[in-house]
């Protein structure tokens, strides 16, 4: 008999009472007093002068590692509180609050960082011989560059006040407007209304007539916020480049750039090579818009399913699906997996009031994740679980490192993630039974190979041009409706009729404030975890401790030096980039096999 898990988390294994528990009330107080111990004891610090002052030095580290966990315990908090429930008022009021601390503690902590980055060489050198400081030595060179890039203490400490009620409450502004939002939908001769995540999973409905209703209805529902939305979108970036502007960086992509600790290079690299090979993704997109009946692809036709598979998993099926191909690949995995799912880790309830989108949050202090998503049982959403437990099963495998050595970037991350979404994948089509199934399942792949290398290319190429022309001014809702539609026409290399010009209204990672350019980084992680996955597949013996090895070092070098020592390879060359877009290639030619006349 199928073993049967929850599809709701628990939440009050951290926290009893949800916004209302006294527990968490008691976290926030005690998170306030470790701030003004690390802010006293920060003031009373002076640049170091010899490699003794290495003791006290640890010290505030330590003081400050204790902050950055119980922010982050209370941060995933809010976070899950604010997904589940949209209209809950007192996590928003919390999360205002929580955001308050934060920038305060960012305020004390730059100026640490900054007295730290005064210490002269020799100092600096004989100081990361110390016990403690030395294996954290990658991080403590990346905080003294970065202090160096930025202004003097006040300067800073102003942008962070500043940035409470400015950039993140633009942000939070986003959230605010989209939680009110409800799409009216007609089904069985009732009219429902839909959050904005219900309505975004018809866009995948079998029947083409409640699609183009879907993205017909919330076209005009973004229409119709556009004016809002403009202005925050307006904001966060003018915020941004007032500040990038004050502290003399030129380049908008310089902050994206070190926060995934990567080169310009390597950047133009992946988009380079992708930007030679999209012909094949064309004829994919041409071919299936022909088996829908049509001269070319639509938007609302992107997610269309073009076989007449019936295969749907229920929650507990899916979550036996992950287990089962996670076992072939390592047994860690598997059983990391299984905690998370035996101990309602993962809420996936298909139910009104909830955020759209996924997402994975690690709560620090209790070395559990939580992860956000809404499960209708297609093969795509159980792509997304396995996806998120990626992320889970990263953080997890960073556990015996220092805390202040498991902070890595945005790429990295997308690169476990969609590791752990190969396996299933791959797996889901080796084990169709039908040609019909098989189709589904490699068209499923393919839609994420388009969505990696075309949409995501179309969201980097309009978020570049709108810093560029915001820097002369404001950027109308008319004039982003055209950049939007000028980039996917260009990322999609003229394969679409139909496009989606209010996509930068309705994508929430325009938004995200704790992130800049959220877009690049999954794409990355989607290449990157191909080599990887390829080098998993050749290697006849276990491949999962090499992996955790590359997953434990992604926190503490750049990706260049990560791909070198694990994956012997220049990824600053587009060659590397062109090995994983030729997998996917080979996944447009099975698909064009597989539906020829």
């Amino acid at each position: 008999m199928m073993k049967t898990y929850s599809d709701v988390w628990d939440l009050d294994v951290f926290f009893p009472g949800g916004s209302q528990s006294s527990q968490f009330r008691a976290h926030i107080d005690e998170l306030k007093n470790k701030k003004r111990i690390f802010a006293e004891n920060e003031v009373a610090f002076d640049s170091p002068q010899s490699k003794t002052d290495g003791d006290l030095v640890s010290r505030l580290i330590e003081e400050a590692k204790e902050v950055m966990l119980y922010l982050r315990q209370a941060g995933a908090f809010i976070g899950c509180l604010q997904a589940q429930d949209m209209n809950d008022r007192e996590a928003d009021r919390l999360q205002s609050e929580l955001t308050t601390i934060s920038a305060e503690f960012q305020t004390t902590f730059n100026s640490f960082q900054q007295k730290l980055a005064q210490t002269s060489e020799e100092v600096w050198e004989l100081m990361l011989e110390h016990k403690t400081l030395s294996e954290l030595s990658y991080v403590l060179n990346e905080w003294k560059k970065k202090a160096k890039d930025k202004l003097s203490n006040q300067e800073e400490a102003l942008i962070q006040s500043l940035s409470i009620d400015g950039y993140h409450g633009w942000g939070q502004m986003y959230d605010t407007i989209v939680g009110t939002m409800e799409i009216p939908f007609t089904e069985n001769g009732e009219e429902k209304k839909l959050s904005i995540g219900q309505a975004n999973n018809l866009t995948s409905h079998k029947d083409e007539k409640v699609r183009k209703e879907i993205h017909d209805q919330l076209e005009k529902a973004w229409e119709e916020k556009e004016e809002l939305l403009a202005k925050t979108l307006n904001h966060l970036g003018g915020y941004r480049l007032n500040v990038y502007k004050a502290r003399g960086w030129e380049e908008v992509l310089k902050e994206p750039l070190e926060y995934n600790r990567m080169k310009q290079e390597t950047l133009d690299a992946m988009w380079g090579a992708i930007s030679k090979h999209k012909q094949p993704f064309v004829h994919y997109l041409d071919r299936k818009a022909k088996i829908l009946g049509k001269e070319k692809m639509d938007w609302f036709n992107l997610d269309a399913p073009v076989a007449n598979s019936s295969s749907t998993m229920s929650y507990d099926e899916g979550a036996h699906f992950i287990l089962k191909h996670f076992k072939r690949f390592g047994p860690e995995m598997a059983e990391f997996a299984e905690i998370a799912f035996e101990n309602s880790w993962i809420e996936a309830e298909d139910r009104p009031g909830k955020r759209p989108g996924g997402f994975c949050t690690s709560f620090p202090l209790s070395q559990q994740s939580r992860i956000f998503m809404t499960y209708s049982g297609s093969m795509s959403n159980v792509a997304t679980l396995a996806h998120e437990l990626g992320h889970a099963f990263h953080s997890y495998a960073l556990k015996p490192m220092h805390t202040l050595n498991r902070n890595y970037a945005m790429n990295v991350a997308e690169t476990a993630s969609t590791f752990a979404e190969m396996i299933v994948a791959d797996a889901a089509v080796k084990e169709a039974t039908t040609k019909e199934e098989k189709i589904a399942l490699v068209e499923d792949k393919l839609q994420r190979s388009v969505a990696f290398f075309m949409n995501i290319h179309a969201r980097f190429l309009f978020e570049t041009r709108f810093y560029e022309e915001k820097k002369e001014g404001t950027v109308s809702s008319t004039r982003l409706n055209e950049l939007m539609e000028e980039a996917q026409r260009e990322a999609f290399a003229g394969a679409l009729d139909e496009a989606h010009p209010h996509f930068w209204a309705s994508k929430l990672h325009f938004y995200i404030t704790g992130v800049p350019f959220y877009n690049f980084p999954y794409t990355f992680g989607y290449l990157f975890s191909l080599s990887i996955y390829a080098k998993a597949l050749e290697t006849n013996e276990s491949y999962e401790e090499n992996y955790m090895a590359l997953l434990r070092d992604t926190a503490v070098m750049n990706v260049e030096e990560l791909a070198m020592k694990h994956l012997g390879e220049d990824i600053t060359k587009e060659a590397f980039w062109e090995k994983g877009i030729q997998l996917c290639i080979q996944d447009v030619e099975e698909f064009l096999e597989l539906t020829g006349e």
